[in-house]
């Protein structure tokens, strides 16, 4: 029996007997060892043979950590650990040459050659970087409403959303663990109010910062980008559009890559 993972820095989506189990998320660049062992309790004592985790900063040497905490769970199965972007490329362009693009809490692309990764930008996180992922779009949502770049009346409403203060935002920033998720937590809103020319905008302008700081460098405006992720689902009508002003062709946007991940491993 095989079990199969793809985990973001905010949740992990399991293939079990096709159904699907969603944990924590994972992340061993930021988790520690036991930080991962517990994320993993959830998941079934099943005997499995075969764990393919694809996860957000599963490279070396941080994947070793989550090759040891499955290891354990899974004594005599045979585990594969491999990052994010690996598997969303597997999913979206198979064998066939493609750009192959993350838009969750956080965002990453790669071009994929049809057998393997044949150049990355660095995502950089959402500090230095991440454009267009959900933590991205949360710190600049904030940002302008403090700032007052934003109607009055969107500042008011999304204070009264999240029961939460200026002062408030700062300490969930500044003095909370894990800021990237729980900005990406605001998304919500902008889904809400995407009618709202001025978060249109937003989310619109951020889409095309991610295409120009992250896929220019590819030099393949011949080949489409195809996506995975909840920002790339939700959002998918404004997808389009950037990726036209930008001029690129959309391809697939894929919620998860989890079912065509199962066609391709099994």
């Amino acid at each position: 029996m095989t079990l199969i993972a793809d985990s973001g820095s905010t949740k992990t989506d399991w293939l079990v007997g096709g159904k699907t189990l969603k944990t924590i998320g994972i992340n061993p660049a930021r988790d520690s060892l036991d930080t991962i062992r517990e994320a993993l309790r959830p998941l079934p004592q099943t005997p499995f043979t075969h764990v393919f985790f694809y996860g957000a900063g599963c490279i070396p040497p941080f994947a070793d950590k989550v090759r040891t905490a499955l290891k354990e769970l899974y004594p005599e199965a045979s585990i594969r650990v491999e990052s994010d972007l690996l598997g969303a490329a597997l999913a979206l362009c198979g064998k066939r040459e493609g750009i192959a693009c993350i838009l969750g809490t956080g965002s990453n692309s790669c071009l994929w050659d049809g057998q393997g990764i044949a150049q990355h930008t660095p995502p950089l996180g959402y500090i230095l970087g991440d454009e267009g992922g959900g933590a991205s779009l949360g710190r600049r949502l904030v940002s302008d409403l403090l700032k007052g770049q934003l109607p009055a009346d969107l500042r008011t409403s999304f204070m009264q959303r999240f029961g939460i203060t200026p002062k408030g935002i700062i300490e969930q920033v500044y003095s909370r663990p894990m800021p990237n998720r729980w900005l990406a937590s605001l998304v919500p809103f902008l889904q809400e109010n995407k009618e709202r020319e001025e978060l249109r905008s937003l989310v619109a302008g951020e889409l095309r910062l991610f295409i120009r700081r992250n896929i220019r460098q590819y030099r393949r405006p011949d080949l489409p980008l195809s996506f995975t992720g909840g920002i790339a689902h939700s959002f998918r009508s404004l997808l389009r559009e950037a990726c036209q002003a930008e001029g690129y062709r959309l391809g697939e946007v894929l919620l998860s890559p989890l079912e065509r991940l199962a066609q391709c491993l099994l």
